[in-house]
Formats: structure tokens, C-alpha cells, sequence
């Protein structure tokens, strides 16, 4: 015959206590920032709510790169804070036509044409920043829209 044996019961285990995490101060935390050589990111946070927002527009993805590229350099040399380029979505228009103007209706081509955005926000202006801005030579076939917000 069988007897059911009785099952040990284990005690359960205790979680370990974690270390309490150390408060770092803003000087310490900037001190450390310095030691390291990290570049700091910029945040885009004004007293005052002012802020440029420049969209850019291009056929070719490469000009539009280079463009945004010259106006932080452009705003940073300025003094003002920048953030992005943030690439926007591609906008691709799509036309289809006929190959021939009277029959073979089956024969089409299409074309299309993608406008490649790109973002960027400028706080902390200042006069300068808008008039250099204002006067920036890019490359043919860019758009560039300026903002004041």
C-alpha cells in the first residue's frame, strides 16, 4: 500500500535591500559632466516662449541635410540654442500617364517626386541670429520656410 508522503516546506527567501540610490546635486552632476569631457545636450526651453522654427523642403535628401547643417552651424555661432534637424515624413506624389496619346490605353509610365522636410528649432535668439539667418546663401532647389512661434 502506498503512503503519501509529506512535502518539505522550504521558508522563503528574504528579497536582498537594494543600496539606497545617492542624491547628486546639479553642481555635481555639471562637475562630473565636465571630468568626463561629455558634450552636454541643449534643451530647448526659453523663459520667454520666443522660438524660430525653420522647415526645410527639398527635392534631394542630400541638400536638404547640407542646408540644415549650414543654419545650426549658422544659429549656433550666434549663440542660440538649437534643436534637431528632425527629419520629417518623405511626402511622395505619384502621377501616371499614358505613353500614347491615342490608343494602346494599356501603355502607362509612372513618375513620382519626393520632397524629403527636415525640422529645426531655434530658442534663445537673439537680433543677430535672425538677420544672419535672413541672409544665408543655400544651394538651389531648398525651401526654407522661417517661423516665429
Amino acid at each position: 500500500m502506498a503512503t503519501a508522503k509529506k512535502a518539505k516546506s522550504v521558508p522563503a527567501k528574504k528579497p536582498a535591500k537594494k543600496p539606497a540610490a545617492k542624491k547628486i546635486t546639479p553642481e555635481e552632476s555639471q562637475q562630473k559632466r565636465e571630468k568626463v569631457g561629455a558634450k552636454e545636450t541643449k534643451k530647448a526651453t526659453s523663459s520667454s516662449g520666443a522660438k524660430i522654427r525653420v522647415i526645410i523642403r527639398a527635392f534631394d535628401h542630400k541638400i536638404a541635410d547640407e542646408s540644415a547643417k549650414t543654419i545650426m552651424e549658422t544659429a549656433e555661432r550666434t549663440g542660440s540654442l538649437v534643436t534637431g534637424p528632425i527629419p520629417m515624413p518623405t511626402k511622395i506624389e505619384r502621377v501616371t500617364l499614358n505613353r500614347s496619346t491615342f490608343v494602346n490605353k494599356d501603355a502607362r509610365e509612372q513618375f513620382e517626386i519626393r520632397t524629403h522636410k527636415r525640422l529645426i528649432d531655434i530658442t534663445d535668439h537673439t537680433t543677430t541670429t535672425i538677420e544672419s539667418l535672413s541672409s544665408l546663401n543655400l544651394p538651389a532647389g531648398v525651401d526654407v520656410e522661417i517661423k516665429m512661434l
